[in-house]
């Protein structure tokens, strides 16, 4: 029990450091569908931070991962592999950068900025920093620095935030635009540079004949399964650009239709965030216990908390849409009704990435990819057939149906090679248990917005009482 209330702090403190911060960065949608971009705007920024999601993980190449497996094996030399890791991330982004720099005007014209190939540059740059830090913080959460991993990014998007309101509020110029924020991202990005100024100077280039290789075979079926991951996560927004039919929702054009469709998105953020945190101090920490004899069953214990926190957030998420939605531009709540399929389909991720430790302890990476390949299949097939029927709705549904899917698929296999206790049954409980209060709670009426905020805190506080009653025995249960 001791261990999972450490990663359970672990991922408190990354979630400072990355639930805190996107929870601030999820105020720019305030700034930025209030009053400041139309739809039709705030659909190009979507469709162009969508392309970067996709770009950003070959950046990456997997070397994350990898620099987790091989600097925890048996007597590696940690400096070394961080040296090898670096290496090979900043050789190809550089590479890339270069390429990408270079076509920018092309580039530019074929996504619809044939004026602003500038707004290409700053973003490459963007990616080139992101490339070059992701080891160094890597390396923090392996040394188990989550204090100063969450001190960076929360310092990041308070830069962030301050130059979107001085850039859009005190000095906007309209020829600039939505350029604007990611001239934004690229200057509070730079401060990554600065604070690991220290450990960027002291890397030193380095490739050894034998891990490098073996390093580099290990990460490239992860950054294939990033890749398709991605397609799950980004495909719909640029799909509902190509195949929503015109005039699907009347007046409103299809770029309208995917602003409206990215700015609801953003309340699946809730959702992602924590997973994100948990995934930063689970990572490290599944690699660290792999070879206690009682894996198995704390990873089982920790899936099934998971899933509990999970429906916990799904429910107190959707069932106070009705607040929320202001930090949102009203002409934006068109969409609402995404949001808590996309919370469960993101819940479905979080499972995944519990659920995919096997294949990673296993060294059978190519697995992840062929799922994730898989789930992209579903993701461009699902959203092919059901946005012309359902618009924006068909799109959130082909999320869930991929994600699911991938979790199941994952499951069923990894359990031939590294057995583990799930509780399935118990954990599709909770989830369904949180979507019945939900429905309950969208039959009752109030007279005003007070009693219903207070009705909707008192169904989430039920759904932890009948949580807690059934899970006590199983909390003091040693792992």
């Amino acid at each position: 029990m001791n261990k999972i209330k450490s990663l359970a702090g672990d991922t408190v403190l990354y979630g400072l450091g990355s639930m805190l911060p996107r929870v601030l960065n999820f105020l720019l949608v305030f700034l930025h569908t209030r009053n400041m971009f139309s739809r039709e705007e705030y659909g190009e920024i979507t469709k162009l931070l969508s392309v970067v999601a996709f770009v950003n993980i070959v950046y990456m190449f997997g070397m994350e991962t990898a620099y987790f497996r091989f600097s925890t094996k048996p007597g590696a030399d940690a400096k070394r592999i961080f040296n090898l890791a670096q290496t090979c991330v900043l050789s190809i982004s550089i590479v890339l950068s270069i390429v990408f720099i270079f076509f920018s005007p092309s580039l530019g014209a074929a996504l619809g900025f044939a004026d602003h190939p500038e707004f290409i540059q700053w973003l490459v740059l963007v990616m080139l920093i992101d490339a070059a830090v992701a080891i160094p913080f890597a390396r923090l959460r392996l040394q188990k620095k989550a204090l100063v991993f969450a001190t960076a990014k929360i310092v990041n998007v308070l830069l962030l935030i301050g130059l979107n309101v001085y850039f859009l509020k005190i000095s906007y110029d309209p020829s600039v635009g939505i350029g604007y924020v990611f001239l934004a991202n690229l200057i509070a990005n730079s401060f990554f540079v600065i604070f690991f100024i220290k450990t960027l100077t002291q890397w030193r280039p380095a490739w050894d004949s034998t891990i490098s290789p073996a390093m580099v075979r290990y990460a490239y079926p992860i950054m294939l399964m990033g890749i398709a991951g991605t397609t799950n996560e980004m495909f719909s927004r640029l799909s509902l650009d190509w195949w929503l039919p015109d005039n699907f929702y009347g007046g409103v054009s299809n770029e309208a239709a995917l602003g409206i469709f990215g700015a609801c998105y953003k309340f699946a953020v809730f959702m992602n965030l924590g997973i994100q945190a948990f995934r930063y101090a689970a990572e490290p920490f599944f690699f660290s216990n792999a070879s206690d004899k009682n894996s198995p069953t704390l990873f089982a214990k920790i899936n099934h908390y998971f899933i509990i926190v999970g429906s916990l957030v799904l429910l107190a998420v959707s069932i106070n849409l009705d607040v929320l939605k202001y930090f949102i531009g009203e002409e934006f709540w068109a969409g609402l009704g995404v949001v808590p399929i996309l919370l469960l389909a993101y819940l479905c991720v979080g499972i995944y990435y519990n659920i995919s430790i096997w294949f990673k302890l296993t060294d059978k990476t190519y697995v992840g990819t062929l799922i994730t390949a898989g789930g992209a299949l579903i993701t461009i097939v699902g959203n092919y057939f059901l946005i012309p029927i359902a618009g924006y709705m068909g799109s959130s549904w082909a999320a869930l149906l991929c994600f699911g899917s991938m979790a199941v698929a994952c499951y069923w296999i990894g359990q031939k090679y590294f057995p583990v206790p799930y509780r399935i049954a118990d954990g599709l409980g909770y989830i369904f248990f949180a979507f019945l209060l939900l429905q309950v709670s969208s039959w009752l009426v109030f007279p005003t917005q007070w009693m219903a905020t207070g009705v909707h805190v008192l169904i989430i506080f039920l759904f932890i009482g009948v949580t807690y009653w059934r899970e006590r025995k199983y909390w003091r249960e040693p792992v």
